[in-house]
């Protein structure tokens, strides 16, 4: 007995969420500042904030060296809209009622100056991120998600303590060169992305990407995904668009059961 013929869906009814398109200045200030809270509620849903380290930045679409930032001292994990801070490439509050962490701050400014294409910027001292940095080692393309990082992420092979000025700010920015992602030798990892949600993607995969690399190789020797085939795999799950698919269901999740992150 033949499969019956599926009725024609109207396109009208079908629903796929993409990034958005034509949103005014406030619009997509006020857009980006709901996927930045958004991202850090998921991140401390994740562990990811510890103590006052940690930020996730995004670039206002008015202000090209000014930035959207998480508020010093205040847990991810109760993190308003209203409450996120505009600081400027200074580091000055120039928008909200907090302070910025300085420390951080330096790095993210002169990636976002380094890469005017870069929306987002991801950090955060992550228990996995951490454990690779240590050991000083880049990710290897031993899963196909891995593969999204080869070729395309830089290790800062050096430590020279808590960053505080701007020239350590730069070279970390020089490192990560046009990659997605950079590995902080003793200190974490960093990530970037043309959205938050690209941004806040490459750092949730990279830092599953570090707990799989350990876990493997305490187990075993992993087997390498071949050079051409890594490639390849890159180019398919590689690029912002991909990581900004892959993550709405995580921005669902965390707008579904916290709502109130949009005060």
């Amino acid at each position: 007995m033949s499969q019956p013929t599926p009725a024609p869906i109207p396109t009208d009814r079908l629903h796929f969420a993409l990034p958005p398109d034509g949103l005014s200045g406030d619009e997509l200030r006020q857009h980006r500042k709901e996927r930045l809270a958004a991202a850090l509620r998921l991140f401390g849903r994740y562990g990811y904030d510890e103590g006052v380290a940690g930020h996730v930045t995004v670039r206002d679409p008015e202000f090209e060296d000014c930035f959207w930032v998480n508020p010093f001292g205040v847990p991810f994990g109760h993190i308003t809209v209203s409450e996120l801070i505009l600081v400027n490439g200074d580091g000055q509050v120039v928008e909200g009622g907090y302070h910025v962490n300085q420390a951080a701050f330096v790095v993210h400014a002169q990636v976002h100056r380094a890469r005017p294409e870069v929306v987002a910027v991801a950090h955060s001292h992550s228990t996995y991120g951490r454990a690779l940095a240590a050991l000083g080692e880049p990710l290897e393309p031993i899963t196909q998600d891995a593969c999204a990082f080869y070729e395309d992420h830089a290790l800062l092979d050096d430590y020279t303590g808590v960053i505080v000025d701007e020239d350590e700010g730069r070279r970390i920015a020089a490192t990560l060169g046009p990659h997605k992602a950079v590995i902080l030798r003793n200190h974490g990892l960093l990530t970037v992305g043309d959205s938050v949600d690209a941004a806040a993607w490459w750092f949730l995969q990279m830092e599953r990407a570090c707990e799989i690399q350990l876990a493997a190789k305490a187990a075993g020797r992993p087997v390498r995904i071949g050079h051409g085939d890594a490639v390849a795999t890159r180019e398919q799950l590689g690029s912002d668009l991909v990581a900004w698919i892959n993550y709405q269901p995580l921005h669902t999740s965390v707008l579904r059961g916290e709502p109130d992150l949009l005060s």
